[in-house]
């Protein structure tokens, strides 16, 4: 793309027809908890080629994907195997993601590193994770993730990505995970606890 956008006014505009396009993040972070935890799990009104980093990481990782059109299937097929993933801007890996991913990770068969170069202090989800038993390391805007088995806690959703890695890793930890702050969550993902609900999730709200 370039640079600049240069606008020339007018004096008014004319009626005209335009479809929004689905939001790429909210459909990727729907991917990571299906690749995670689900089983035969459709995504619709998907467009394949704004998410096609991510589906070529879970690729990589061995998670089962068909794509179709404007939809696509996944099946949990863990354990994963490790990877490296470096955030970038589009069509990179999207630094909205790698927060949403990190739990997959703890299901690979060795340890995968993630470096965000977009915003390297963007993980203040890691000591949340730790909480739940993660072995997670950061250095330097990159974490070092090795295959852990995660137990539910009480943690603290910093940000809206932080929240949805928190949600995932809770999906498959052992016993009850409680998440505070989660107005930054609902901010991003609009009847999320419905949506999981309606996957067979045992995920509820509760007001404190």
């Amino acid at each position: 793309g370039t640079s600049t956008i240069k606008i020339n006014g007018v004096k008014e505009l004319h009626g005209s027809e335009y479809q929004v396009i689905p939001d790429r993040i909210e459909a990727g972070t729907y991917m990571c908890i299906a690749a995670a935890c689900g089983e035969n799990v459709i995504l619709n009104n998907i467009v394949p080629k704004h998410v096609e980093t991510l589906t070529a990481k879970f690729s990589e990782l061995g998670v089962n994907v068909d794509v179709r059109d404007e939809r696509i299937r996944i099946n949990n097929n863990a354990p994963y195997q490790f990877v490296d993933i470096k955030t970038l801007v589009y069509p990179g890996f999207a630094t909205d993601l790698q927060q949403p991913i990190t739990p997959l990770l703890f299901m690979a068969n060795g340890p995968s590193f993630v470096t965000d170069t977009i915003y390297p202090e963007r993980f203040k989800h890691v000591e949340e994770l730790k909480r739940m038993g993660a072995n997670i390391e950061v250095d330097e805007g990159t974490a070092t993730i090795k295959p852990s088995t995660l137990h539910g806690a009480e943690v603290y959703a910093s940000d809206l990505r932080a929240g949805a890695c928190l949600i995932i890793a809770g999906l498959i930890a052992e016993g009850v995970t409680t998440i505070y702050n989660v107005k930054h969550i609902y901010r991003g993902y609009t009847d999320i606890v419905e949506h999981l609900k309606a996957l067979g999730a045992d995920i509820w709200t509760e007001t404190v």
